[in-house]
């Protein structure tokens, strides 16, 4: 179960380092003793095998504790963010009928437990068993119909990937995994587990460092890193205007993976320049996790396109399906289907999912069998490796009283991309910018409030009177 990982490593070596910051390092045995403290607190607050409990915080080692708390409980563990606004930590917490929250702010409607005050020594409880099938946590994604949807993935589906990543990545006692993705991104599973497997230590990247680049070019070396993992914005940032490449590579580094959205191949050559370790691009959405990879090689480096988003691995099969049904061979293209022990049990709240996962990702097949990334078959779309279904930042935009009409769409490439909303006033109003964005801010996390507000008369829609997305760009003045 996912919750071993930690469990063993505290066996094996209690006083190793398993989480550096932020605030003073916290060794496996206190983790171990801390976890199965706050299990014992959520069951006193009827907490029960089988339930869901938010955790609402930023990545620290209190939030890491209240994850290994809530698996050691029997529940499953339901992220929301520090930076998640009430009405959407609420929302959350209502659709997947939590039990309880892990917190430090105030909340009202649910049984509240600060991660921070269970201590070494506190209450404690017998751990319930717990199945493959049984799930492990929830992650909210964006949904096309203006409600985010739940991410359910079990046990048997989580330590699929964390072990084939562990053992691509040979995991090691001494290595030291940063972790900058926040807990609701699928990205922290592997900062977490595969860390754990090994008996790594973790360093969670502060909240805001994110996107400072010069600071998390420091937190690298400070952090004497030797796994890093993270959306090709960021390193693009520490690259562009971090000061990443005026020094020598950490002589430590030895894998730098990147997943989330198209790497531009000029940074991937940079990177391959500055160091000698590494270079992997894993793919796959929240509802497969990561189901092929591509170790990046100096022919690669030599092409004009991204990396290959490479072949199947972690036990999944991932094949591209042609329009006519059938399966595409080399050189075709087709949208990419997931079959294996990584694909969520479903969306919670609807029927479990039966059958492949269709990614909506266009591929086109290589000679060796592997997958070069194309586009989309819909409108999602990704920002700073944040996947948008522009439907629920609309929903929102819509009810403000002086919008009429709202169209999302993204803009741009790499760095530059950026989320647009182009707005249909009612008649005599014109809103403003701040007044919009407050207005979103208040029912959506930051990576979904539009980046920019475009004023328009009207939308561009097609012969069949739908909004046309690919005529949006034309409204920019």
């Amino acid at each position: 179960m996912l919750h071993r990982y930690a469990i063993e490593a505290a066996a094996r070596d209690p006083r190793a380092v398993a989480v550096d910051g932020p605030g003073p390092p916290l060794t496996y045995g206190e983790l171990d003793q801390r976890a199965n403290a706050l299990a014992g607190l959520l069951a006193q607050a009827g907490v029960r095998a089988g339930d869901r409990v938010v955790i609402w915080s930023e990545t620290s080692a209190e939030a890491i504790v209240a994850t290994q708390a809530v698996l050691r409980a029997g529940a499953a563990y339901v992220p929301a963010g520090a930076s998640a606004p009430l009405a959407r930590v609420e929302a959350i917490a209502r659709d997947c009928a939590a039990a309880a929250i892990c917190t430090g702010k105030e909340i009202s409607g649910l049984p509240r437990i600060d991660p921070a005050t269970a201590v070494a020594g506190g209450v404690s409880r017998p751990e319930p068993p717990t199945g493959p099938g049984d799930l492990a946590y929830i992650l909210y994604t964006s949904g096309s119909t203006g409600t985010p949807k739940g991410v359910s993935i079990t046990h048997r589906g989580a330590c699929a990937f964390v072990d084939w990543a562990a053992g691509e990545l040979g995991a090691h006692p001494g290595d030291r995994f940063a972790n900058h993705a926040p807990l609701t991104f699928d990205l922290s599973v592997l900062d977490l587990y595969a860390a754990f497997a090994g008996g790594a230590t973790v360093c969670p990247v502060p909240a805001g460092l994110a996107y400072a680049p010069t600071a998390l070019v420091d937190f690298l070396w400070r952090r004497r890193i030797s796994v890093w993992y993270s959306v090709p914005s960021a390193l693009m940032l520490m690259i562009r205007d971090g000061g990443l490449l005026d020094r020598p590579a950490p002589a430590g580094l030895r894998a730098v993976l990147f997943a989330g959205e198209s790497f531009p191949i000029g940074y991937v050559r940079d990177l391959a320049r500055w160091t000698t370790a590494r270079l992997l691009n894993l793919y796959g959405p929240t509802e497969t996790n990561v189901c092929t990879a591509h170790e990046v090689t100096r022919a690669d480096l030599e092409r004009e396109r991204p990396v290959p988003i490479g072949r199947p691995c972690c036990g999944d099969q991932v094949w591209a399906e042609r329009p006519d049904g059938r399966r595409a061979g080399p050189g075709e293209e087709g949208e990419l289907c997931v079959s294996g022990p990584t694909v969520m049990r479903g969306y919670w709240g609807r029927e479990p999912h039966q059958g492949p996962y269709r990614t909506g990702d266009l591929a086109a097949v290589r000679t060796d069998g592997g997958f070069e990334f194309v586009g989309r078959v819909d409108d999602l779309v990704k920002v700073r490796g944040h996947r948008i279904e522009p439907g629920e930042v609309e929903a929102v935009l819509a009810t403000h009283p002086e919008v009429a009409e709202v169209a999302v769409g993204a803009v741009g490439d790499g760095l530059g991309r950026r989320l647009v909303a182009f707005v249909v006033p009612e008649q005599g109003t014109r809103p403003g910018v701040l007044a919009l964005k407050r207005h979103s801010a208040g029912r959506l996390p930051p990576y979904l409030i539009a980046d920019s507000f475009v004023m328009v008369t009207a939308l561009p829609r097609t012969a069949n009177g739908k909004i046309d997305r690919r005529a949006l760009g034309e409204l920019l003045p």
